[in-house]
């Protein structure tokens, strides 16, 4: 007879996903997540495989918990402008209010292991495409309703706001001078009038 599970493993994934959002890859050891996920090592190892496939996963969920938000945001039906200009002012402000300096779980495997690790920029580049792609849908529905000026290109903007909002995540994770941050933002602004 199979041994049933003691422990739920979608909350033991979360509380990985915490612990590797706070420390980073490299800085979390299995005992660190034997002590967090209050979980023996064996069942870690038989529930989710190494400490590498666990990151992996925790980095899935992150993108599962945080893309459809800025997807809905996007997409959000009316002028399509307004929403644009609104993520660029929430990825500002989140960014400087970061008081953890946490920064974006993606950002950081991207920083930290996409370089040498190409399961990790695999899940890093789905991301930022998906990203890509519904700024560039919502730019191109923002050019078609009159909203953004015919001569605009949706793609390249969208490529420069992804940048933009990665490089801001990255300064959010610094006792970042919030002025850096509020000026970028007003840019990007005026590049969309």
């Amino acid at each position: 007879m199979a041994r049933t599970k003691e422990f739920d493993p979608d909350a033991a994934l979360q509380r990985a996903l915490e612990l590797f959002w706070e420390r980073g890859y490299e800085a979390t050891s299995m005992a660190d997540l034997v002590a967090r996920l209050g979980v023996a090592r064996a069942s870690v190892y038989a529930t989710f495989g190494g400490k590498h496939e666990l990151y992996l996963k925790a980095l899935e969920r992150y993108a599962q918990l945080m893309d459809p938000q800025i997807m809905a945001t996007l997409a959000a039906p009316g002028p399509a402008l307004p929403a644009v200009r609104e993520l660029v002012g929430r990825y500002a402000e989140e960014s400087a209010g970061d008081v953890d300096r946490r920064g974006c779980m993606v950002v950081n495997t991207a920083v930290e292991l996409a370089a040498r690790d190409p399961e990790a920029a695999r899940l890093v580049e789905a991301s930022w495409t998906t990203l890509e792609t519904a700024l560039t849908s919502a730019l191109l529905r923002a050019r078609a309703q009159g909203e953004l000026a015919a001569d605009k290109d949706p793609r390249a903007l969208a490529r420069f706001l992804l940048v933009l909002f990665q490089g801001m995540r990255v300064l959010g994770r610094a006792p970042a001078d919030t002025a850096r941050l509020r000026d970028a933002a007003e840019q990007a602004l005026a590049l969309l009038d």
